[in-house]
């Protein structure tokens, strides 16, 4: 994309709309608008938003320029709806400078994109502005993912620890130390609290799933939890000073373990680190995959979901390999068949799995930061099943 005489508007509210964050690195909770104007080698990037957040803007923004949504007033006055309100602020400054063609990204919301091209604004999407620039962490963002992967282990040990040192009741039920049976909705609860007394929040909730609950990769988990099931941990909070997550799966196994857990969990390990080994800049996000399936099934285990009539036994790895994190949990690269070529910079989980109905799930993740020559690892926990 040329750089000359070229006109870029992101719109939306940064809290949520991260991209937009991104660029402005302006958390607020209400519509604000962004311009950037490129002529040749120079460019100016306006910033517009609700009046009594200039202030506060000025200082910190990134954007050469702050403007209230009421610096740039339409004819016939703006709307009192404050996302309306911003896009015809938008519109207005655009119609001032003489711009009559923009481009904008995927995050834009067509709310905004309406209100642009009824004002007589010629809108083009490009899908691919600026995911590249988010993929490709900075300095500063490398040190927010590892100080939120940091925090995020310190959980996992305690959680780990927690169930791996119950005791056990009836029917090999866990009781916590207060004579109370550990489910796990309880050691979600554990976990919310560890993080809001450090900062932090668990926005999209966390895993602790035992036994064959864990067949299903994403179920949350629920009731009693017991000795010798494997209990998949996964925990990706949310920092609130930075806005960036950490992601972390473990899986803990209280009491003997199982030999059938024990050959899921070994291959499962293989297999991360052969992912891991795998990555470095120009291979593809579908490279990782492979590295990691290809362990998969070497011993003996399969590779997607079974089909609906197949037996319970089955034993496959139903997911990819693992996806890019940042301000989102889950953002480009994946780790999958048809995956990107990853740069440096990125920062990617990487998380095979096991999955078997009879049995439960195994599942390991740690997160990586691609460098020049390889990655590095954020992550610094055992990754055995046994906590105690």
């Amino acid at each position: 994309m040329t750089n000359e005489n070229h006109t870029i508007v992101m719109g939306g509210v940064p809290q949520t709309n991260l991209s937009l964050y991104h660029k402005v690195r302006f958390a607020v909770g209400d519509p604000v608008g962004y311009i950037q104007i490129s002529m040749g080698r120079a460019m100016e990037r306006i910033f517009i938003l609700r009046e009594i957040e200039l202030e506060r803007a000025r200082k910190t923004a990134h954007a050469d320029q702050c403007f209230g949504y009421s610096d740039f007033t339409p004819q016939g006055g703006l709307s009192g709806d404050r996302e309306i309100c911003a896009a015809q602020s938008i519109a207005e400054c655009l119609r001032r400078k003489g711009i009559t063609n923009v481009t904008v990204d995927r995050s834009l919301p067509m709310l905004f994109a309406h209100v642009l091209t009824n004002a007589g604004i010629s809108v083009t999407c490009d899908p691919d502005l600026f995911v590249m620039d988010r993929r490709s962490k900075d300095a500063t963002e490398l040190a927010h993912l590892r100080a939120a992967q940091k925090l995020t282990e310190e959980c996992m040990l305690y959680a780990c620890t927690l169930i791996a040192k119950t005791s056990v009741g009836e029917d090999g039920v866990l009781i916590h130390d207060d004579g109370e049976v550990l489910t796990s909705e309880r050691v979600r609860r554990m976990i919310d609290i560890f993080f809001l007394q450090r900062g932090a929040s668990t926005p999209h909730g966390s895993i602790v799933a035992g036994g064959p609950i864990g067949a299903d990769c994403h179920h949350r988990g629920q009731g009693p939890l017991r000795t010798r099931e494997p209990i998949i941990i996964d925990i990706f909070p949310y920092i609130t000073e930075t806005h960036y997550n950490g992601d972390c799966t473990r899986t803990v196994v209280h009491g003997e373990i199982p030999e059938e857990v024990a050959k899921m969990h070994a291959a499962v390990v293989e297999a991360k680190h052969a992912a891991q080994e795998a990555t470095k800049p120009g291979v593809t996000g579908e490279d990782i995959h492979r590295a990691a399936i290809t362990v998969i099934q070497k011993h003996g285990y399969g590779v997607g979901i079974p089909d609906d009539d197949a037996p319970d036994t089955i034993c496959n790895m139903v997911h990819g390999t693992g996806h890019g994190i940042g301000l989102d949990v889950h953002e480009p690269p994946l780790l999958d068949m048809n995956g990107p070529t990853i740069v440096a910079g990125d920062v990617i989980t990487i998380e095979p799995g096991l999955y078997c109905k009879a049995i439960g799930g195994i599942r390991v993740e740690d997160m990586v930061a691609v460098t020049e020559n390889g990655y590095e690892n954020f992550n610094k926990l055992p990754e055995g099943l046994t906590w105690a």
